[in-house]
C-alpha cells in the first residue's frame, strides 16, 4: 500500500475532527495524534520529533543532537544553509540573533509509524539583527509544519514550510502590497 494512501486520509480525519482552535497568542494547544500500528515504533518517532522541536524551542545543542541523525538530510533546504546536522544548528544560531527569545508551540502532531507531521507556532520578539536589520521589539508569530522520517529512533528526513511573508513582514522588511481597488 502506498504511505500516501495511508498517511493523507489519516491526516485529514484527524485534522477534520480537531476542533478548531483560537490563535496561538490566545491558548496553548497541544494534540498527538497516532495510527495506532505499532505503539513502541510510534513513541520513538515522538520522542525524536519531541527532542527536535524541544531544539527549536529552546536552541539546546543537546537536544538536536538526541533528535537527528548523522545522515540527516534537510529535503528542503532553503538556499545558503548547510545540509545535514550543521543546517538546523546554523538556522536556529541565525534566527536566535534575530528572536532571542524565539519559542516554538505545537499545535498538533500526527505520527503513523515512523512519519511525524507536525503544526507548530513561532513566536518571540524581533530585538536582535536579521540581514543586516536591527529589530525594534516586534513581535513576531508564524506558523510552520513539518513531515519528518525517523529511522532508529532518530529523524534522518525532514521537509518542511513555514510562513516567512508572515515573519517578514513582522519584522518590517516586507512591506505587504496594498489591495486592488
Amino acid at each position: 500500500m502506498a504511505l500516501r494512501t495511508v498517511l493523507v486520509p489519516l491526516a485529514l480525519a484527524a485534522l477534520a475532527a480537531a476542533p478548531v482552535a483560537a490563535p496561538a497568542s490566545a491558548q496553548s494547544i497541544e494534540q498527538v495524534i497516532r495510527a495506532g500500528a505499532d505503539p513502541a515504533r510510534e513513541a520513538a518517532t515522538e520522542a525524536a520529533a519531541r527532542h527536535f522541536y524541544a531544539f527549536w524551542n529552546t536552541g539546546a545543542q543537546a537536544e538536536l543532537d538526541a533528535a537527528i541523525a548523522p545522515t540527516f538530510t534537510d529535503r528542503t533546504l532553503p538556499a545558503g544553509r548547510p545540509q545535514g546536522p550543521a543546517g538546523p544548528a546554523a538556522a536556529s544560531a541565525a534566527f536566535r540573533a534575530a528572536v532571542p527569545d524565539l519559542g516554538v508551540t505545537i499545535r498538533r502532531m500526527v505520527i503513523a509509524g515512523d512519519w511525524a507531521t507536525t503544526h507548530m507556532v513561532f513566536s518571540g520578539h524581533f530585538t536582535g539583527e536579521f540581514n543586516g536589520v536591527k529589530g525594534r521589539g516586534q513581535a513576531i508569530e508564524f506558523i510552520a509544519t513539518d513531515l519528518v522520517r525517523v529511522e532508529n529512533g532518530r529523524i534522518s528526513d525532514n521537509w518542511h514550510i513555514e510562513d516567512n511573508l508572515a515573519l517578514l513582514t513582522q519584522m518590517g522588511l516586507v512591506v505587504p502590497a496594498e489591495p486592488a481597488k
